[in-house]
């Protein structure tokens, strides 16, 4: 569902080292928030979505005492290599840039991504054609923003923002004629909430954009605590748990994102 983080922004905190949590029953958890429906606060301020209910579900299986930290994504690797925090549980797409810097949990669920413009848009497809000259938004920083980039660079206008609440304030305003988002997100952020729809077809492929679903990321040396949640990951699909959570979310719908698969 989220994003690709360039090797410069982690050189700095590289040096910090990386080490298992130093208590081995309390991890914190870093997460950027919001990503509707993965993170997000409720009106009375309660931190919630799946990524949450999933998080605090395999910390209870998993007999750990866990809390949530809020990052900014663009630091949100670095702050987990600077040990702000122990594992970073936040929509983070699993692909090899990645995987330089840290160590992957098994993937918890594979979500698509998805155009979305305006109803009453004359863009009906998603061919550089379709896309010349608009204005496309995506957020900073995700596999969204790498596949527009270099797929539409060169014949549209690619327009970064923070997070997706950002780029549906510039759709709702007309500055933006299409988005690229989590199709979840998306939904949540535009068809939910406005006069929007999807077009073309949702895309997982090719890896080397989307990779392989969303991981739960450690400090490559924390191999114990990633067998911790890996566990129970598989105990949580294997007694239903899992689904319950994945239905709450997302239901039955043709655009829900896959579960994963145990590796």
């Amino acid at each position: 569902m989220k994003k690709l983080l360039t090797i410069s922004l982690l050189s700095a905190a590289v040096a910090a080292g990386s080490a298992q949590a130093s208590d081995d029953n309390t991890v914190r958890i870093g997460v950027d928030v919001p990503y509707v429906p993965m993170e997000y606060r409720t009106p009375d301020g309660e931190l919630t979505g799946f990524d949450i209910e999933l998080g605090n579900a395999l910390c209870e299986q998993a007999k750990l005492q866990c809390s949530w930290v809020e990052q900014g994504w663009d630091g949100i690797i670095p702050g987990l290599l600077a040990r702000r925090y122990d594992a970073i549980m936040s929509s983070m797409t699993i692909n090899d840039e990645r995987r330089q810097q840290v160590l992957f949990s098994d993937p918890y669920i594979v979500p698509p991504s998805a155009w979305f413009v305006p109803d009453d848009s004359s863009i009906t497809g998603t061919s550089q054609q379709d896309m010349e000259g608009a204005n496309i938004g995506v957020q900073r920083g995700t596999v969204q923003d790498s596949y527009v980039t270099d797929n539409y660079g060169d014949v549209a206008n690619i327009q970064r923002y923070a997070s997706a609440d950002d780029v549906a304030v510039d759709m709702d305003t007309g500055r933006l004629d299409a988005a690229f988002l989590d199709y979840p997100t998306g939904e949540a952020a535009l068809v939910d909430e406005g006069n929007y729809k999807t077009i073309g077809e949702m895309l997982t492929e090719p890896k080397e954009y989307f990779g392989e679903g969303f991981g739960i990321a450690f400090r490559q040396r924390d191999e114990a605590l990633a067998d911790k949640f890996n566990q129970a990951l598989e105990t949580l699909r294997d007694n239903g748990t899992y689904d319950q959570l994945h239905d709450k979310y997302f239901g039955g719908g043709g655009g829900a994102p896959e579960p994963a698969s145990g590796s």
